[in-house]
């Protein structure tokens, strides 16, 4: 299973919306991560450029792009930002492998 931090920024209405009827929009997207095969790890509340992040569990970058479409499409957000996510394993995997490539930087 693939994780993959998903940060959101929600539009103008969404947040009248909200303040009008406080609810927990991780508990509303749950159900979308599970019917993509998903597990929602994590979600919060947040200061600064985006409003709400979520951790979740999804079996491909497919699943993910999926999720990201059909929340932008939904309007409710005016900035969608996906970040898929390495274990520290994985990035120690990554760094090793790495130092194997005879990669060459444009002279």
């Amino acid at each position: 299973m693939a994780h993959y931090l998903f940060q959101a920024a929600y539009t103008v209405d969404a947040w009248a919306a909200m303040v009008k009827n406080p609810q927990d929009r991780i508990e509303a997207i749950r159900p979308v991560v599970e019917s993509l095969g998903g597990t929602v790890v994590a979600g919060y509340l947040a200061f600064g450029e985006y409003d709400t992040v979520a951790i979740v569990d999804l079996p491909d970058n497919e699943a993910a792009a999926a999720f990201a479409m059909a929340a932008s499409a939904g309007g409710a957000v005016k900035a969608l930002k996906t970040t898929p996510l390495l274990s520290t394993q994985e990035g120690l995997g990554a760094a090793g492998k790495a130092g194997t490539i005879a990669y060459r930087p444009p002279a």
